[in-house]
This record gives C-alpha cells, structure tokens and sequence, in this order.
C-alpha cells in the first residue's frame, strides 16, 4: 500500500506572505478578512450588554474601526509584517461591561491608556522581549486554543439564535441560514480549488445573506439611521479617571492580549513558514500599544492580533500580508462612514455564526499545533492540562462572584493565562534558576 502524505502548511499555502495580487482580488481577499472578524461585533454585544446610549454606542463601534484599521494597516505594512488583523480583545470583554455597568468607563479609557503606556515603553526599550516567560509555545499555545473555546460559546449563540428559552432559538428559520452557511465555507474550503476555496468565506455569506432576504430576516432601515460621515468623540465618557483596583484589572488583561498577540505571531510565521526576528515582535507590540492609546481616548478598548484570521490563512491558502492592509483600509472607512458600517450589522446573526464556526474550530486546532511542538515532558503537561481545566470550569462557579475577582474568574482566557505563566513560574523557571544558583 502506498504511503499516505500528510499534507503540511507549505502545501496548504498557495499564495505567499510577499506575493502581490491584482487589485480586485486583493480587495475581495480582503474584505473576506473583515467579515472573519469580530471587529464589530465586540463593540456591539458589549455596549449592548452594558445599556449604552445610541450615541455612546455609535461612537464605541466607529473608534474600534478606526483603531483596528489603523494598526491592521500599520502592523501589516510597516511592523510584524504578517497578515494579522488587528481587533478588541475577548479578554477586555467582561471587564468593559463590567465598567460600564458601575458607571467607570472614564475609569476604564484610564487604566487601559496607563496599560497601553506602560507596554509601549517595555516594547521600544526591548524589556518585553526578554520576559520570554510570557512567550513560551506553552503558554502561547494555551492561550491561543483558549481564545477558540472561549469563541465556541459566541460562535454557538450565534449559529442557534441565542440560548435554549430565547424566542426563536435553534427555529427552522434560524438553521436555514446558519447550517447552510456554515457546510459552505467547510465544503469549499476542504474540497475546493483555485477561488472557490480561496474565497470560501465570502461565497458562503452571500449565500447567508440571499437566504436571509428570501426569509425575511435583513433590516435595512438600520442604514437610512446611520450619518454618512462621521468622526469619533474625543473622551466621550468625561475626562480620564485613575483607580487602582481598575487599572490592576485592565493590566492583567493587557498582559493576556500581549500573549495572545504573541501566540498569533508565532501561529502565522509557522503556517508562513517564516521567521519573525525580535525587532519585528518588538514594532508589533509597539504598534499594539500605540493603537490601544488612541482608541482609549476616543472611547474605544484595546486592540490585539486575531487568531480567526490565521485560521483564514490555514482554510483559504492564501497568506499574503497586502490583502490585510485592504482590511484595515476598509476598517478605516467604516469607522469615519457610519452608514458604510451599518451594512456589516445587515448580516444577520446564525449567518455570522455559520462563518464563525469553522474558524473557531481551526483556532483551537492551531493552539493544538503549538502546544505539540512543545518539549513533551511531565512538567509542561500539566502546565498545559491545569491551565486549560481552570480555565473551562472556574467560570461556571464565579457566577456569584462580584468585583475584581468576579471579573477575572468569570474570564476563561484571564484564568487560562494567568495560570499557565505561574505554573510555568512554579515548575520550570524557578526550579532552574535554582539549579543554576546551585550549579548543577
């Protein structure tokens, strides 16, 4: 019988990280980017969780665009020079709702403009870089299979319609628009070639969208609301406000962002088959943090590298890092034309869901490919194992929890994190450090 190849990254890449494409393909590579992202979908869930103001909440989506199509084209252009797009991070979620909730989103803009200061500093002057503790494929890896589960649970509301008591969750209208979606972008993208897998993505949520219209379920009237031209508020919350149990909480997030960014690095030079040197990884998380101060003060959070969009990389073939900067030129143009942006929020919810599934689902398997590159020893298994059991459980035994530690708790990626660097403190750091101290 003959032997069986298993198919590699190089042979699933067919257009390379330098490689430039005529203009429409480009553009088209492109804008399947911005529907992979969450971009906007962060930014709406968590105003809407916090019971923002119509204005507030216009101002919040539009200074996310700006900051992420900013950095994207930036990042892209100029810094890492990887086909990353740049977003808000999961792990900043719950702690802006929070904060918006108790009436701190002045507080918030604070601590995540002190945060984004203070990593800025750390990056230019290379400190961060030498705290490889924090950027070890062990810790990467977790973080970054982490971000796919914590997505699964998003992903999931989304394709079902909500939850089980929601009116019209799993309804036949709803699957009629998720399933198909979703079987679309798997088939074309493990089954398809030339375009019809390069532009998987896309073709699926024209598809999504036909359906939703045939159904019913587009609302266009969301776009005549919608100003064609418009500029973000500069602090719209009052003026800066610094409390330090705010800011320990933002910090502790940033630094998971910083990981997280790391962990989209490593997970695209790997699929690229590139080598990123350190003062690519140090102008990335420069261009990170300066991107996290503007958006701070124009009422936006923080904006790390998203992993989706390397699964798009492993789905689509195509790696090229000048479609990217297409994204990040259509996210400044949604940010200053509300009504351009609107048309992203036409796409109905099981549609982005079905997009968003096998995306999550190469996510996770892209942190699986880190973590098994990883030394195979005792220690890192059970930094690796602890790290992901806390993660997934203690969530669901903080839900009376309030404050700081309810915050964090409730947080799978802040836990995941959290516990993979100390446990790498606790089992392999210090036991060498004492090792070399001893000289044995």
């Amino acid at each position: 019988m003959a032997e069986i190849t298993p198919k590699t990254d190089e042979q699933q890449i067919t257009v390379g990280l330098e490689e430039k494409l005529p203009p429409l393909k480009n553009f088209l590579y492109g804008l399947q980017h911005v529907f992979v992202s969450n971009v906007w979908l962060d930014p709406i869930f968590v105003a809407a969780m916090i019971g923002l103001p119509f204005a507030l909440s216009a101002n919040l989506v539009n200074s996310i665009f700006i900051a992420a199509g900013l950095v994207t084209l930036l990042q892209a252009a100029r810094f890492v020079k990887l086909p990353i797009v740049q977003g808000p991070s999961a792990a900043f979620d719950s702690i802006m709702i929070a904060a918006g909730k108790a009436n701190g989103l002045a507080a918030a803009s604070g601590a995540i403009l002190v945060s984004a200061i203070i990593v800025f500093i750390l990056s230019i002057t290379g400190l961060l870089g030498r705290l490889k503790v924090l950027f070890t494929p062990v810790i990467s890896g977790t973080v970054i299979f982490l971000v796919g589960i914590s997505l699964s649970g998003f992903t999931l509301s989304e394709f079902l319609g909500g939850a089980p008591g929601d009116v019209g969750f799993a309804s036949p209208a709803i699957l009629m628009m998720s399933i198909p979606t979703a079987c679309i972008v798997l088939l074309l993208s493990i089954f398809g070639k030339g375009y019809l897998k390069s532009f998987s993505f896309l073709i699926a949520l024209v598809v999504g969208d036909i359906i939703a219209i045939f159904l019913g379920k587009a609302d266009y009237s969301m776009i005549a609301e919608k100003p064609w031209f418009g500029l973000p508020t500069f602090l719209p919350y009052g003026g800066l406000e610094f409390e330090w149990t705010t800011f320990i909480t933002f910090f502790v997030a940033y630094i998971v962002a910083v990981i997280e960014a790391m962990g989209v690095y490593q997970a695209s030079s790997t699929i690229l088959k590139t080598e990123i040197d350190a003062k690519r990884i140090r102008n990335g998380f420069a261009g990170e943090s300066a991107g996290s101060m503007l958006s701070s003060l124009i009422g936006g959070f923080p904006t790390t590298a998203y992993a989706q969009n390397v699964g798009l990389l492993r789905l689509t073939g195509v790696g090229s890092r000048y479609p990217v900067m297409i994204a990040g030129v259509i996210f400044l143009i949604l940010g200053f034309v509300p009504k351009a942006g609107a048309l992203l929020a036409l796409t109905p919810s099981p549609v982005v869901g079905g997009i968003f599934l096998p995306a999550a689902a190469t996510l996770i398997f892209t942190g699986i490919s880190l973590l098994a590159k990883v030394e195979q020893n005792d220690r890192n298994y059970m930094i690796i194992g602890l790290s992901i059991l806390l993660a997934i459980s203690l969530p669901s035994f903080a839900t009376g929890l309030t404050g700081a530690a309810g915050t964090f708790l409730s947080n799978t990626i802040l836990i995941g994190a959290f516990s993979s660097i100390i446990l790498q403190l606790l089992f392999v750091n210090i036991p060498n450090w004492f090792r070399k101290g001893t000289g044995k």
